[in-house]
């Protein structure tokens, strides 16, 4: 037997940072985002040879283990196994040996929320192989307490839900862990001007989230004004792009954008540098309206805002960098799985 999966990664909004501890835990965070149509995937294939094979495309890591209980975390594969530990300490799993594949349409650290997407398609691979009773909330929490907590990755809590959840969303961030996500109905006229507006552009230089999410939550514990009052803003904007979203005020999005940008470079040094500004020059000088960094910010994939007239030039001009523009529809559904009888 065959066992397929496949999340969806997403588009940061408005209001990230605010679902990181210990911020979340003291203020509340909310978040505004979306999925597109990029994905993560995932198969376990049932085999006969007494052993797990990973293949993890990601991290090109291909390693064969004899069954066991627990596998160790050595930075190969961590996610798979990670989820792997979990789920067998958690359900049990019978000693069957199989191979699982795991790979993504983006790079690791793309800000696109790949590994936390991943962690939730291979959770959703074993949920359909071993039946489990396990819901949207389930899989997410799960996802979570495994990349945070038994991995010790940091990050918030956002791109699980988005995963799993699929589609627009806003979030709430609440203490001990709880989050509350209510699906946003959004017309389907807004829904194309906003594909007709937002420009994804990927700066061609992946990073390590970690630095700037563990500097964001020192300047959080030490009580830095600047900081948290970025941050306090960051949250209202979530407020204010729902309002705009829903009623299609697209000026005000790009405004909100633009504001909510500004205010993420106060939460940390590293979420900008040269070749983010570079792309900002030259996307505004073509006639963007506004942009911010996807995830943490530090490199991946810029979102930029511009009247669908103006697409071409700013496209163009961006084309001129290292960079590459990449095409992109937002998604309705959330993260699935299927089976395969041979």
């Amino acid at each position: 037997m065959i066992i397929r999966s496949k999340a969806p990664l997403r588009l940061g909004l408005a209001g990230g940072g605010s679902d990181v501890s210990p911020y979340s835990d003291l203020y509340g965070g909310l978040i505004l985002n979306a999925t597109i149509n990029l994905f993560a995937y995932c198969t376990i294939e049932e085999t006969e040879t007494g052993r797990i094979c990973l293949r993890s495309y990601d991290n090109d890591c291909f390693e064969s283990y004899p069954f066991s209980e627990k596998m160790e975390i050595d930075g190969k594969a961590s996610l798979i196994k990670g989820v792997y530990n979990r789920i067998v300490r958690d359900f049990g799993l019978p000693p069957k040996s199989f191979t699982i594949t795991t790979y993504n349409d983006a790079p690791a650290g793309s800000g696109l929320g790949t590994s936390s997407t991943m962690v939730v398609c291979i959770i959703k691979a074993f949920v359909e192989w071993m039946d489990l009773s396990l819901g949207d909330y389930e899989i997410s929490r799960l996802a979570y307490e495994i990349e945070r907590k038994d991995l010790g990755l940091a990050g918030g809590k956002q791109d699980q839900y988005a995963a799993t959840f699929g589609g627009f969303n806003y979030m709430e961030f609440l203490k001990n862990d709880m989050v509350i996500v209510n699906p946003l109905k959004v017309k389907q006229w807004i829904i194309d001007e906003l594909e007709s507006s937002i420009i994804l552009y990927f700066t061609g230089a992946s990073r390590s989230s970690a630095k700037i999410i563990d500097e964001q939550k020192k300047n959080t514990e030490k009580g830095s004004g600047t900081a948290i009052e970025a941050m306090h803003r960051i949250k209202q904007s979530a407020i204010d792009m729902k309002q705009a979203l829903l009623k299609g005020d697209m000026n005000s999005f790009a405004d909100i954008l633009g504001k909510a940008w500004e205010d993420k470079k106060k939460m940390a040094g590293a979420i900008t540098n040269p070749t983010i500004q570079q792309a900002f020059d030259a996307a505004t000088a073509a006639g963007a309206k506004a942009g911010k960094v996807s995830g943490a910010g530090g490199g991946g994939f810029i979102m930029f805002f511009a009247d669908p007239t103006k697409r071409t030039e700013v496209i163009r001009a961006l084309s001129s960098l290292q960079g590459k523009t990449v095409p992109f529809q937002f998604s309705t559904g959330g993260v699935h799985g299927w089976k395969i009888f041979d």
